[in-house]
This record gives C-alpha cells, sequence and structure tokens, in this order.
C-alpha cells in the first residue's frame, strides 16, 4: 500500500508542477482519482492526507481537497517519464550548447563556423551598417520583411508551390515557428504524432505543451504507413509534425507513395502535418513535398536558417494558408512584439540574393559527401555501421555493435568533453538505445574516435543485448 500511496502522490505532484492544477483548483474527488488511478479509495485518502501535511494541497470542510497557494512552478523534467539525463533532449541541448570551445561535438546539429559562408556573412553586415536607421532601431512589420518572404516565396514556386508572401510569416526561429503553432492549435492533453525516432528538440517543445506524445516507427522511406493509419485512428492526434527530406536522425527521404497516403489519412481525420523543410537546401536535387502536394490546405510549412547561414543569426518562417497566418501573426505579436528583427531578415537577404550563395551550397554538398563516406567508413570500423547512407546532409543514424548502449557510451564520453547524441534521445518509445547520431562535420577531433574507441573496447555495458537490433528497421 505504500507503493501505491507513493505513485498517486507523485500522480498530484506531476499535475501541480505541469500546471494542469494550479493553485486553488480543486483535486478529483477521492473516489473518482481512486478509480483514475486503480487503487482503493483509502489509499488516495492516505495520499491526500500526507500532501497535506506537505503544504501541497488543503483540506475544505465538506468541500474536498484544493492546492495550496504556494505551488512550484513547472518544470519541464517532471513532465513525462523520468530519462536518464544521457537520454534526455534537454540534456543533449544543454551539453551542445554550454559545453566550452575545447568540447568535441558530434552529436550537435550544427556546422562548424569554418563550413558556413563567413566571407558573405561580413560582407552584408558591412553593407548593412549603411542601413536606413529604420533597419538598425525599429521594430520590424507583422509578417516580417517583405524582401525575404518575397525571395521565399519565389523559391517555393520553383517547387511547385505557389504562395504569396502575405501567406509567410517570419518568425524569431525555426523552433518558435513551431512553437506558435503549437500555441495555436493544440491544448494540453491533446495528442500529436511524431515519427519514432524524431528530432529531439520536438519532444522537448510538445512536452512544453503537455501535449500526449505518439509516435510512429520510422522506415527509409518515410512512416510506416499502416502503423500512422492506426495511430491516427486510435489517437486522433491534432497534428503531425515531421522532417520530409533528411529526415533528423535517420537521414531517410519521404517516398511519393507514402506522401499520397499520410495526405489522404490526415484529410480523412482533419490532421494537420507541420513539415520542417530545415534541411531542403542540402538535398542534391529537390524530393517530394507534402505542402507541394497539399498546397498548403492541412500543410504548415516551417524552416529556417540555421543550418546553411548561421546559428547566431536566429530567423525562422511559416508558411499557411491565410487564416492560419492571421491568427500567427497576433500570436507572434502577442508573445514577441513582432517578427525577427529587421536587421536580421535584411543580413539574410542579403546572403541569400547573394549570387555566392547558390555556388556556397554546391560546394558544401560536395565537401559533406566526402565527410559521410570517410566518416562512415571510419565508424564501421568500430563495428558502428549507418542504417542507411544520406541523400544529404550531415548526419549519419548508426546502429552500435550488438550489446552495446548509445546512452552508456554517451556517458563515458562526456567525461571525456565529447559531446554525442544517443538513440532514446529521440525515441518516443525508448527502443533506440542501440543507435547513435553523428554529425559528420563535426568528426575532425581526433579524441571522437578515440574516445570510441576506448569506450567499445571496455566489458559490454549494461545495456541488453542486441541492443543494435532495436529502433527502426528497414521495411520488410
Amino acid at each position: 500500500m505504500v507503493a501505491l500511496t507513493v505513485q498517486a502522490m507523485e500522480a498530484i505532484r506531476r499535475r501541480i508542477a505541469s500546471r494542469a492544477l494550479t493553485a486553488g483548483d480543486r483535486l478529483p474527488s477521492i473516489r473518482s482519482f481512486a478509480a483514475e488511478m486503480g487503487i482503493s479509495p483509502s489509499t488516495v485518502v492516505e495520499a491526500y492526507d500526507r500532501l497535506a501535511a506537505d503544504g501541497v494541497i488543503h483540506a475544505r470542510r465538506g468541500s474536498g481537497f484544493y492546492v495550496s497557494t504556494a505551488t512550484q512552478p513547472m518544470t519541464l523534467a517532471d513532465i513525462g517519464p523520468k530519462l536518464e539525463r544521457e537520454v534526455d533532449p534537454l540534456w543533449v541541448s544543454r551539453q551542445s550548447l554550454d559545453t566550452g570551445p575545447g568540447a568535441a561535438k558530434p552529436g550537435c546539429g550544427w556546422l562548424p563556423a569554418d563550413w558556413l559562408p563567413a566571407g558573405a556573412l561580413r560582407r552584408a553586415v558591412r553593407s548593412l551598417a549603411r542601413a536606413e536607421e529604420s533597419t538598425l532601431f525599429d521594430y520590424g512589420s507583422a509578417r516580417g520583411s517583405f524582401a525575404l518572404r518575397r525571395l521565399l516565396a519565389r523559391q517555393f514556386a520553383v517547387e511547385g508551390l505557389e504562395v504569396p508572401p502575405d501567406q509567410i510569416l517570419l518568425t524569431g526561429s525555426g523552433t518558435q515557428a513551431i512553437d506558435l503553432i503549437c500555441r495555436l492549435l493544440i491544448t494540453p492533453g491533446d495528442s500529436v504524432l511524431v515519427d519514432d525516432p524524431c528530432y529531439f528538440n520536438f519532444r522537448a517543445l510538445l512536452r512544453a505543451h503537455r501535449a500526449v506524445v505518439v509516435g510512429v516507427p520510422a522506415t527509409p522511406t518515410g512512416p510506416d504507413v499502416e502503423a500512422f493509419a492506426a495511430a491516427v485512428e486510435r489517437s486522433r492526434p491534432r497534428l503531425y509534425i515531421t522532417n520530409s527530406a533528411i529526415h533528423n536522425p535517420t537521414t531517410a527521404t519521404l517516398s511519393p507513395q507514402k506522401a499520397h497516403r499520410i495526405l489522404t489519412v490526415a484529410a480523412r481525420h482533419d490532421m494537420v502535418i507541420v513539415e520542417d523543410d530545415i534541411f531542403a537546401d542540402f538535398e542534391p536535387e529537390p524530393s517530394v513535398r507534402l505542402a507541394v502536394l497539399d498546397g498548403l490546405s492541412q500543410v504548415i510549412r516551417v524552416g529556417s536558417f540555421s543550418k546553411t547561414l548561421s546559428a547566431s543569426i536566429r530567423c525562422g518562417y511559416i508558411a499557411a494558408r491565410p487564416d492560419w497566418i492571421e491568427a500567427l501573426i497576433d500570436l507572434q505579436i502577442a508573445t514577441n512584439f513582432g517578427a525577427v528583427s529587421p536587421f536580421a531578415a535584411e543580413l539574410i537577404f542579403n546572403v541569400l540574393s547573394d549570387g555566392g550563395y547558390r555556388k556556397q551550397m554546391d560546394g558544401l554538398r560536395r565537401r559533406l559527401a566526402r565527410a559521410r563516406r570517410e566518416t562512415a567508413a571510419r565508424l564501421g570500423r568500430l563495428g558502428m555501421v549507418p542504417w542507411l547512407m544520406p541523400r544529404g546532409g550531415f548526419y549519419l543514424w548508426c546502429a552500435m555493435p550488438p550489446g552495446r548502449d548509445a546512452s552508456d557510451l554517451a556517458r563515458t564520453a562526456i567525461a571525456d568533453s565529447v559531446v554525442l547524441a544517443p538513440g532514446n534521445v529521440f525515441s518516443v518509445s525508448q527502443n533506440a538505445d542501440g543507435f547513435m547520431r553523428f554529425n559528420v562535420a563535426q568528426m575532425g577531433d581526433e579524441r571522437v574516435f578515440d574516445v570510441l574507441e576506448q569506450a567499445l573496447r571496455s566489458p559490454l555495458a549494461n545495456g541488453s543485448a542486441g541492443a543494435a537490433d532495436a529502433g527502426p528497421r528497414q521495411p520488410g
């Protein structure tokens, strides 16, 4: 009974930490909470009495129990399952952002500075030093720079997506774009569909929105469509968030056949799709896009410039149907007082308009192709094999040697100032402990391979045997 009492107490504490219950709210009745938890009413009475003794809740005679006014602030770590820090998306993000310049970061999600167009950025900064004072000192317009939105509209038109500049909203970043969409379209307790595995910050952001995250197994050609349809039927998700091209972390690319089936299921269940297109410029040639096939009816396209230009110049965008754009503008004004800074938007526009940008990207794609081949070969000699060889981008999603646990390896590596991204960081089901994501552009430090080799030569980690068989599989 003690264990059940503690479970009931923790369930209430989590609701208070996540703000599902706030100061002054009435707790569920003893009988209803007992039925919900599958425990006896006497156990709930004991749990409520202990919480009252701790000052977390208080009783009102004849009325029930209520949350005390001195409650704890929401902590993301208290929402959802308790994870080891090595497999927690927020842990990996913090390590990648906060470790010093001497650390090696093959687990991070950006290119080294010397791989990016520093010359073009410096020229643009010098040019903007002579810009009008409104660019240097004023707030931006509600939608953001018209010049940059028009340039994006022209790029989309080349793909076959006809969208006027007024249907494009600039945001503070790609992450902020998804955050705004979540604010608009979901409420706490709504289900949201993601690929399993998926970009780890999708999981962290959805946790902050107190959504129920539902994972669908990934394959090399997109999500498992049978599992996708079953999950939509079962969970009735409000959103599906995905990368169609150069999927993060698996590097898969959506096939046309699966794209059509996904859109059919989404339309049947009135589910909105958020297509994060941040890796578009890394493709050697364009692949299928849900937004193009759908025409922005049920699909919202988001993206940013942090991967190809600079993570320091924060700017993202949303392309969506007009009524959603209008609502998103109001949300962005309420939460950020306007779109991205005019200086950042004009800086990005200048670089993208520079005739050298396309040449820069051509060279970058070739350099990354060499790095992928070389890194895959070196990792292969350590028994770490890519799940597939990507068409582009800077990630490899690698299976660990049999019996090895990626989280244990990440724990060992951080002690040597090497930040890794183990598979379960990305996995909703937590069955990707036999995988690791590597950023091939961040593998130039020999310490990375030294640490990997030493760790893999040590006695087997505590992970279950056959760990490399867990997680996503080839179809069939």
